[in-house]
């Protein structure tokens, strides 16, 4: 019978999420849908110390901006919960008393100053990777080398203690990685990881398979930075008698640094001049603020489509995918090995692409955004046709405005650059001349019959239209670039145009 697919994201509570955290949420989720399963979210807060304030709920926060909020959660809870490692805490005990009750685990009683001197002797010694394992564990003071009664004594006595797991000493250990193929590591390689600390509180490591089973995880789809812990992992399955019902590993591929050297890491976003997490964060301690994809401008749809690419490919070349589309083309087969550059372009080309999609409505909306945080108001159906010409000249839903207000606000001044090189006697000529027909002019002014009495100014003027086009730009807008002139023309108005080429005319001086 086959097992209803559960995936689960499992981010620690210690800052704000990670660029790579939400790529690993959103290929869970894009499984989860594909598959007719369930994506769950756990909060992996067994280590304290680094709990920070407001964390979960930028978490929560980040999921659903991106409209990819879990099945199952802390404030969504399902028949799995509790869906805090924390509050969950009361049992991972009793599954580590199994272990050593099964003799794979046991009891450390080592002191911080005696695991210190133990590192420093292997490091004298040239070992490479000094670590507590099946060798240096006979020389240390555990429950395989104590006797039993001292052991005892011990433990009543309320001496801080760990549970280590016991690893064989000569075996390899294979797993099957949706990703990788195929994986062996030699268990020589491995340490005794700790399972349950002096606190009394589990290690990862422990509550991560306790918790995935009794949640009926079905695949774990997560970071490269995990591929080293997953061979104990497939011990502590094997351990628990849980082998039936082990979850498939996937092990997405790193998000390196543009220039390809490296993972990908704050500094670079900052060096970059890019965000690297989903929303802003406002770090509690420091008060030090870090920039997000949603307050710069970034439309969760692309941003999320841009994210999926990070890693995946659809095996065609489309690539805009609305999120039901990248659900029914997503397959962990088509996520490469090796990891991917993170280009900013590409988020800003999607973006892009997702602004243009967007009917003239939705575009007035964002344009009208910026005029009234200046105190100003113009007709929506303006305000949509500003937009309309507007949006591919866009990559944020604030450059509409910040691109486009020379429609809405008259100039004041000129790009002198290009009044020195353009307006000149023929730019006077032809503009004066259109100015008087425009005068003359009944009825509204329509885009192609701009240009027509544009023409006739020019061949009245004896000018080449094309030889001062930029200064009429200029004259108009106050600027030497934008989008269709005639455009322009019909959406300010007959009026407004005759206004503006006067204050142009009355300002502009001819250069040389």
């Amino acid at each position: 019978m086959n097992r209803e697919v559960r995936v689960r994201f499992a981010p620690s509570p210690t800052g704000a999420l990670h660029i790579g955290g939400v790529r690993t949420a959103l290929y869970n989720y894009l499984f989860a849908k594909k598959n007719g399963g369930k994506f769950l979210l756990r909060i992996e807060d067994t280590d304290q110390t680094r709990f920070v304030p407001g964390a979960e709920k930028y978490i929560k926060d980040a999921l659903e901006w991106l409209n990819i909020s879990p099945d199952e959660s802390p404030w969504n809870p399902g028949d799995c919960g509790p869906y805090r490692q924390s509050e969950r805490k009361a049992m991972y005990m009793d599954y580590a008393l199994d272990l050593l009750e099964k003799g794979h685990a046991y009891y450390a009683f080592d002191t911080p100053e005696e695991l210190e001197a133990m590192r420093e002797r292997l490091t004298a010694a040239r070992v490479v990777s000094p670590q507590y394992n099946s060798i240096t564990r006979t020389q240390m003071k555990n429950s395989l080398t104590l006797p039993a009664d001292e052991v005892a004594a011990r433990l009543a006595s309320g001496e801080p203690y760990v549970i280590r797991v016991k690893i064989p000493r000569k075996e390899e250990v294979r797993l099957q990685d949706k990703v990788r193929g195929w994986v062996m590591v030699h268990s020589s390689t491995l340490d005794d990881k700790v399972l349950m600390k002096s606190d009394g509180m589990p290690t990862y490591h422990l509550a991560n398979i306790v918790d995935d089973h009794l949640m009926n995880i079905t695949h774990v789809i997560r970071g490269e930075e995990w591929l080293p812990s997953a061979p104990l992992h497939v011990l502590l399955y094997r351990y628990f008698g849980w082998e039936d019902t082990m979850p498939e590993f996937a092990h997405l591929p790193l998000l390196l640094k543009p220039d390809g050297n490296g993972k990908l890491s704050k500094r670079d976003a900052e060096k970059h001049g890019f965000p690297l997490f989903p929303l802003s964060w406002q770090d509690p301690v420091s008060g030090q603020i870090a920039d997000g994809f949603k307050e710069g401008g970034y439309l969760p749809d692309a941003f999320l489509n841009f994210l999926a690419f990070l890693g995946w490919n659809p095996g065609d070349h489309r690539e805009l995918f609305t999120l039901d589309e990248l659900v029914e083309a997503f397959s962990i087969e088509r996520i490469g090995k090796s990891g991917t550059k993170f280009d900013i372009n590409k988020a800003k080309w999607y973006n892009e692409q997702y602004l243009r999609r967007k009917s003239d409505a939705e575009l007035a909306a964002y344009l009208t955004e910026g005029m009234e945080a200046e105190g100003l108001q113009i007709p929506m159906e303006k305000a949509e046709k500003i937009a309309a010409i507007m949006k591919e000249r866009a990559t944020f839903p604030a450059d509409l405005w910040k691109e486009g207000q020379f429609m809405v606000i008259a100039p004041e001044s000129f790009d002198q650059e290009i009044a020195a090189k353009r307006w000149n006697e023929d730019s006077v000529k032809v503009l004066s001349v259109f100015k008087d027909i425009l005068e003359e002019l009944e009825g509204e002014l329509l885009a192609p019959q701009a240009k027509e009495l544009l023409n006739q100014a020019a061949e009245t003027a004896e000018v080449k239209l094309g030889k001062i086009m930029q200064a009429v730009r200029l004259a108009i807008t106050g600027i030497g670039a934008g989008p269709d002139l005639m455009e322009v023309f019909e959406i300010l108005g007959k009026q407004e145009l005759i206004k503006r080429i006067t204050f142009a005319l009355n300002t502009l001086e001819i250069k040389g």
